[in-house]
């Protein structure tokens, strides 16, 4: 077994020995996968059409949720082996399989869960920090077409953070302005939780109060260096991590995005 963790800051690296099944939701083709830890996971493809950026937004998103308390599947680094791909006999499986050699997204596969159909007692205190942290990182899917939330063991765990963090897909001709994106308002109306937004305000102080300097430098420093793709004036991993940082500390500095706050 190679299972790797060196870095406190770093995810697991679990090397993966089988492909089970994929899994036909969205545009990306994630798919179940087994380990050399003989955990099982849903493997998000480093070759699907998203890019690599998708798969920093769900370990950064994942990252500050975990500081906030809420629940979500524990994330790993897959070392994929497209050997594997030879052993499948769905050709676009294959082909996703051999574009996507090397390290890839693991997420904890929860057995027995299922979507979140219904509505919270408001207040919920859960609810409101889902709301707030969907805010913070300007996620726009979590709608009730799409809620990406599971109900497990009574609990209420997020998931799908891909679609967060939209200011990196506009790095292609180098790192854009922070600021932008921190008076960049956010939409409640399609949110899934939207009905919480009410106390947003009153639970800012106590949810922001988490999220310190050091905080999201721990956070973004877990986003392994292959998932950072160079830019101009931003060429190597510790460049985009800080301004990843940046981004966020911006944002963190105003509340224009935050839903009822008046600013």
């Amino acid at each position: 077994m190679t299972t790797t963790h060196t870095d406190p800051t770093a995810l697991p690296t679990v090397a993966v020995t089988r492909y089970v099944t994929p899994l036909r939701e969205g545009g990306s083709l994630p798919g179940i996968v087994e380990g050399e830890d003989l955990g099982t996971y849903v493997c998000k493809f480093r070759g699907a059409g998203q890019g690599l950026r998708v798969l920093v937004a769900e370990v950064v998103v994942a990252g500050l949720a975990q500081r906030l308390g809420l629940r979500t599947p524990a994330l790993v680094v897959l070392d994929l082996d497209p050997e594997i791909a030879r052993y499948e006999a769905d050709e676009e499986v294959q082909d996703l399989l051999n574009a996507s050699a090397g390290l890839n997204l693991g997420v904890d596969f929860l057995p027995g869960a299922f979507g979140f159909d219904a509505d919270l007692p408001a207040p919920d205190p859960v609810a409101t920090a889902i709301l707030w942290l969907d805010a913070f990182c300007a996620n726009v899917d979590r709608s009730w077409r799409n809620p990406n939330l599971l109900l497990w063991h009574g609990d209420l765990w997020i998931i799908d953070h891909g679609a967060a963090l939209y200011f990196h897909h506009g790095w292609a001709r180098g790192i854009t302005d922070p600021d932008r994106f921190a008076r960049q308002p956010w939409d409640v109306t399609d949110h899934v939780l939207g009905a919480h937004a009410g106390g947003l305000a009153t639970a800012d102080a106590e949810i922001s109060a988490v999220l310190t300097p050091a905080v999201l430098t721990e956070v973004v420093a877990a986003v392994p260096d292959a998932w950072l793709e160079p830019v101009p004036g931003a060429e190597t991993p510790e460049q985009l991590r800080a301004a990843y940082v940046a981004f966020l500390t911006a944002r963190l500095g105003t509340r224009q995005w935050l839903p009822g706050s008046g600013a």
